[in-house]
């Protein structure tokens, strides 16, 4: 079972949000005999207290004064500190039951995962001439692809698509993948796929090269 875990990042939350939050804990610690013992890091009285200061300094700094927005600051931080405090202590002390856990005002952090989508199907971005024989053909990569696989095969007459193919691997799209044992003066189809968690993508439109 995956352990319950708080949503934290308090300090970056809106300051109206931080204050209903922390309104929310406060309802939920307050009289809650889920956490009694051992007894909360934090009073929630104490915290009710350090929001109601942050409110009044909020209200304050309205007008966008130098000293009150820094109070303001000053008054943020202890309630960031409290509720991180009363999070880890949700955490550890709900018995691995969300409904206590939510019962302390806090939300939970999603702990499913999104599975990986499809990878896109790259493209060569271009075929340049290696030596006599030879062709290096770059790739233009795709997030999430594992590996790449080349083919290349001769054109047909009048420049039909090729009938054979040959193929190579290509475990990264860097650097460009070096191509041997071609015959000079011909032209070649170049294309390539990509190896996805989903299986392999379709094949490339081709790029065309004579090799020389």
């Amino acid at each position: 079972m995956a352990k319950i875990k708080a949503m934290l990042n308090f300090g970056r939350l809106l300051l109206p949000d931080l204050v209903s939050r922390g309104h929310a804990v406060f309802n939920g610690f307050n009289g809650n005999t889920n956490y009694t013992t051992p007894p909360p890091p934090v009073d929630p009285n104490v915290l009710k207290t350090s929001l109601d200061d942050l409110s009044a300094k909020m209200a304050a700094a309205l007008d966008g004064g130098k000293k009150a927005l820094e109070a303001q600051k000053q008054a943020k931080k202890p309630v960031v500190n409290m509720l991180e405090a009363l999070a880890h202590y949700a955490e550890v002390n709900c018995k691995e039951d969300m409904n206590i856990f939510l019962s302390s005002g806090f939300a939970a952090r999603s702990t499913t995962r999104t599975p990986p989508g499809p990878v896109a199907t790259p493209t060569i971005e271009k075929v340049t001439q290696g030596k006599t024989t030879e062709a290096r053909a770059s790739i233009k990569p795709v997030k999430g692809a594992r590996s790449y696989v080349i083919q290349y095969g001769p054109l047909g007459p009048g420049g039909t698509p090729p009938t054979t193919w040959a193929s190579t691997p290509a475990v990264k799209s860097r650097p460009a993948s070096l191509i041997t044992g071609l015959t000079p003066g011909t032209t070649y189809a170049f294309q390539v796929r990509a190896l996805g968690p989903e299986g392999y993508t379709d094949w490339s439109p081709s790029v065309t090269r004579m090799v020389i």
